[in-house]
């Protein structure tokens, strides 16, 4: 997608003329839940060239070489809570962000937002998503998480082990144990009985908010993906 804008990262995609970094930018800004807010991007200083003025105020990290190890790092310099989005996530709302801080489980350490496909195929009804298929409904993730407490730092570790696995399968099956994978693949597993047994690997407990927004799930990782948000974006503005 970089490569065909012709732009050095995703990052700086222009979405209905404006880079799609500024975008996820201005949602954070406008939550009343947000604080500081910090940008982790390979060189900021040189990718980041010429768009100091939009990011004043916003703490700029260098990346580490994977998600889980950036999401580590400042969770590690700046501590709980964390939210967690991506630079993709071109249609997020302060609504959307407002609605994960409200509704996230106490509790839990480290919480993920889903949509259910209903909802998001009332919004979107042609586009293509991979959906988690439970046995009490099928979702797909909204790029959103809140790292609630310093425990959450147990998620990061264990999602940079399947990292560092990922192009071994079945260990990475064994990491996340048999058993539940089985019941997955046959259809037979509930979303809390998943995320029980995520926690357990974890060894904190883990949980998920329902998004009732179809947008929120809806990143930009493929052409299609930038003809429907920029669709949206100009039917919001008409």
């Amino acid at each position: 997608m970089a490569a065909a804008a012709g732009v050095s990262h995703k990052a700086l995609l222009p979405v209905a003329g404006r880079p799609m970094l500024l975008r996820v930018l201005a949602a954070l800004r406008a939550a009343p839940g947000v604080g500081r807010v910090v940008v982790s991007i390979e060189e900021p200083g040189r990718v980041l060239a010429g768009l100091e003025t939009a990011l004043d105020g916003v703490v700029l990290r260098p990346s580490a070489t994977s998600p889980a190890r950036s999401a580590a790092a400042v969770l590690e310099e700046f501590g709980a809570p964390l939210l967690v989005t991506t630079a993709d996530h071109a249609l997020l709302t302060p609504d959307m962000v407002e609605h994960l801080l409200r509704t996230a489980p106490p509790g839990a350490s480290a919480v993920a937002a889903l949509a259910r496909r209903e909802t998001i195929l009332a919004e979107f009804p042609d586009t293509r998503r991979t959906w988690l298929r439970f046995r009490d409904g099928s979702f797909s993730g909204c790029n959103l998480f809140l790292l609630a407490r310093p425990e959450a730092s147990q998620v990061l570790a264990f999602w940079q082990r399947l990292e560092a696995q990922r192009k071994r399968p079945l260990t990475m099956a064994r990491m996340l144990g048999i058993r539940p994978l089985i019941r997955y693949a046959l259809g037979r597993l509930t979303l809390r009985q998943g995320l029980d047994a995520l926690g357990a690997r974890c060894r904190t407990p883990v949980a998920v908010t329902e998004m009732p927004f179809g947008a929120a799930a809806v990143d930009v990782d493929k052409p299609d993906d930038l003809a429907l948000v920029e669709a949206r974006l100009r039917a919001e503005a008409a």
